[in-house]
């Protein structure tokens, strides 16, 4: 079986773009612009002829290794690197056999494939971004469009009081911002190169540069090749090689963790608005989607299944990654190996939930009326606390409540509206007022408000 991941159980990454930026031939080329970065960031120093960095970087820039063959040759190393240096080596050769005695020079295996993970995280973050503020921007315009709609706030399943849409809509945009902002934090400061050596010593690099002659300090040569290979890459500069101190990978699992649920959030949402007996929102419409094996009538919310799905896979594939910094020694035997596919997995999901969400914010579709006839579906009772608060100067705080509760009673059993019901148990006060006090559309508190503060407006 030699058949790519298809994607077939995973359908919210399938055919999205972060699927491109992280598959295996995106790994194996993160791998080679990293020994191109490291020989440029060598001959820079003095320590790699320019000639042959600049064979080694077009020999790189040209991929083309089989991947394939470097998976199955890993089985016998633990790791893809040293079977792609001596392939890649062997392709640098062909071109120039004096330019392939630098690659790799002084380099070990972490320090190329960790590097290549930065960078594919990198690459994957920014698509991640793009899309937030994709959803950000549509769910922005549905809080202002429906700042002042009622519906229903519901806690623990039941109405509770009413709110409006827009500041529903507001929430979600809140959390996808927050996600935002972590995500653009780690993705400019906190993707560092990988530059340790075998032991993270740097001592394979410093002695190659004895060897060649480097110009200059000696014992400053480590800083200022660290510093060369972050710019040539574009990656963070580390306070100290990193091979077993894996808080860049920590931190991945964690912001992507945090982005799941948010967008998980929005899901599960809509998820209930949209269930038939609810029916406040739906999905963007579009022809066969959705679309049962058994039953014709329906038509399943599957945007927000596929990315609540994501959003439950997540946060276990973090918290292994995050168990990976339980590391030994100088480099771990496992558990530095256990985090490739889980960031991977973790990009993957997090990037397909993140570009399913632009369609589901963008193609929203609310009823409001819906909204109001549900708001309606208790018959006042849902402004009840507004109704106590208003009662108790006049009637006490006690007799106020058993009063309101016993017209609850009453209106459930009769099936008056309660604000008929409260009429005749209090007829000192105007049925005017009783009748404004038991529209829920006029106790929305400070929503509107709320929605204004959240956008700027």
């Amino acid at each position: 079986m030699t058949a790519p991941d298809s994607g077939l159980l995973s359908p919210v990454r399938a055919g999205t773009p972060v699927e491109t930026v992280v598959a295996d031939d995106a790994w194996v080329q993160a791998m080679l612009d990293t020994e191109a970065a490291l020989v440029r960031a060598q001959a820079g120093l003095g320590t790699v002829p320019e000639d042959a960095a600049r064979v080694i970087s077009a020999v790189a820039a040209e991929g083309g290794l089989d991947v394939r063959a470097l998976a199955l040759a890993s089985r016998e190393t633990a790791n893809p690197v040293v079977g792609l240096v001596q392939a890649f080596t062997r392709r640098v050769a062909q071109v120039d056999p004096s330019a392939a005695e630098f690659v790799h020079r002084g380099s070990t295996s972490q320090d190329v494939l960790d590097t290549a993970a930065m960078l594919i995280a990198r690459r994957a973050l920014r698509l991640i971004v793009a899309d937030l503020d994709k959803s950000a921007d549509a769910l922005g315009s549905s809080a202002r469009a429906h700042r002042d709609t009622p519906m229903a706030g519901r806690t623990l399943a039941l109405h509770a009081v009413p709110t409006t849409f827009g500041l529903k809509a507001a929430g979600w945009r809140e959390l996808l911002l927050d996600a935002r902002r972590r995500l653009a934090r780690v993705a400019d400061e906190g993707l560092p190169v990988s530059l340790g050596g075998a032991a993270g010593t740097l001592a394979g690099y410093l002695e190659y540069a004895a060897v060649d002659g480097a110009p200059g300090d000696r014992a400053g040569y480590p800083d200022r090749l660290v510093e060369a290979f972050a710019a040539e890459t574009g990656l963070a500069v580390p306070a100290l090689p990193w091979h077993s101190l894996r808080t860049p990978f920590a931190d991945l699992a964690a912001v992507l963790a945090f982005t799941a649920g948010a967008l998980g959030r929005v899901a599960v949402d809509v998820q209930a608005l949209a269930r038939t007996e609810v029916g406040e929102v739906a999905e963007p419409p579009v022809s066969g989607r959705g679309a049962s094996s058994a039953m014709p009538h329906k038509r399943n919310p599957v945007l927000s299944t596929m990315i609540r799905s994501a959003a439950l896979q997540v946060p276990a594939l973090a918290g292994a990654l995050t168990q990976c910094m339980v590391t030994e020694d100088e480099r771990s035997a496992g558990a530095w190996h256990a985090e490739w596919l889980l960031l991977r997995e973790c990009l993957r999901l997090v990037g397909g939930a993140a570009h399913t969400a632009v369609e589901l914010a963008s193609g929203l579709v609310v009823d409001p009326g819906r909204m109001r006839a549900n708001l309606d579906l208790t018959g006042s009772q849902i402004v009840s606390e507004r109704i106590a608060a208003r009662l108790t100067p006049r009637l006490g705080r006690a007799r106020a409540r058993e009063l309101l509760t016993r017209a609850s009673v009453e209106a459930d059993a009769s099936g008056q509206p309660l604000a008929a019901v409260l009429a005749g148990l209090l007829p000192e006060v105007p049925a005017e007022e009783v009748a404004e006090l038991c529209d829920p559309t006029r106790y929305l508190g400070a929503a509107p408000a709320l929605v204004d503060r959240a956008l700027g407006d």
